[in-house]
């Protein structure tokens, strides 16, 4: 299965490891530890492999960081999503031809990165720009970084373009 990359944010993305959400059709892009491996992976996060323990604890921060990016701010996922962010973490280097480097890390350290990144955003000018795709048949986050903020669609490519195509069908009948 393939996984969105259009939230902008790595944990927003993280988010959408949850496809369709509240419709009709909702599924899961991360079905076991070796799925979650692979979105660490794809994500430039971590190369780990990751065990039972370590995909049920991102399963809860996922769903706490979800109910935080849209509006639901309860005391326990807060405290999950301080926990988290909270952890030790070695920083990143700089190579000798000054490029960013990551160290690797765990999927603890993975966890922490994606609670800190919400931190960031939560607490940061986009909280207010976390919005949800404006398209019927999608349930993706995304980060407004638009001049106007007004940005509607995940995706211009895939969600705007289906819903300015059903627009125009509907203006030509």
């Amino acid at each position: 299965m393939k996984f969105t990359w259009v939230g902008g944010r790595p944990s927003v993305d993280f988010t959408a490891t949850v496809g369709k959400r509240r419709l009709d059709e909702e599924f899961e892009r991360l079905p076991g530890p070796k799925d979650l491996a692979r979105w660490f992976r794809e994500a430039k996060l971590s190369t780990v492999a990751v065990s039972r323990r370590d995909y049920t604890q991102a399963l809860e921060l996922r769903e706490a960081l979800y109910r935080l990016f849209t509006g639901t701010t309860l005391r326990p996922d807060l405290e999950l999503v301080n926990r988290w962010s909270a952890r030790p973490l070695p920083g990143p280097k700089l190579t000798a031809t000054l490029k960013l480097e990551y160290p690797r890390t765990d999927a603890d350290g993975v966890l922490s990165l994606l609670a800190r990144d919400a931190v960031d955003l939560l607490a940061g000018p986009l909280a207010g720009r976390i919005r949800t795709c404006a398209s019927d048949d999608c349930s993706l986050l995304f980060v407004d970084e638009s001049r106007a903020g007004r940005r509607r669609w995940c995706s211009m490519n895939t969600c705007g373009a289906r819903s300015k195509m059903k627009q125009y069908r509907t203006s030509m009948d």
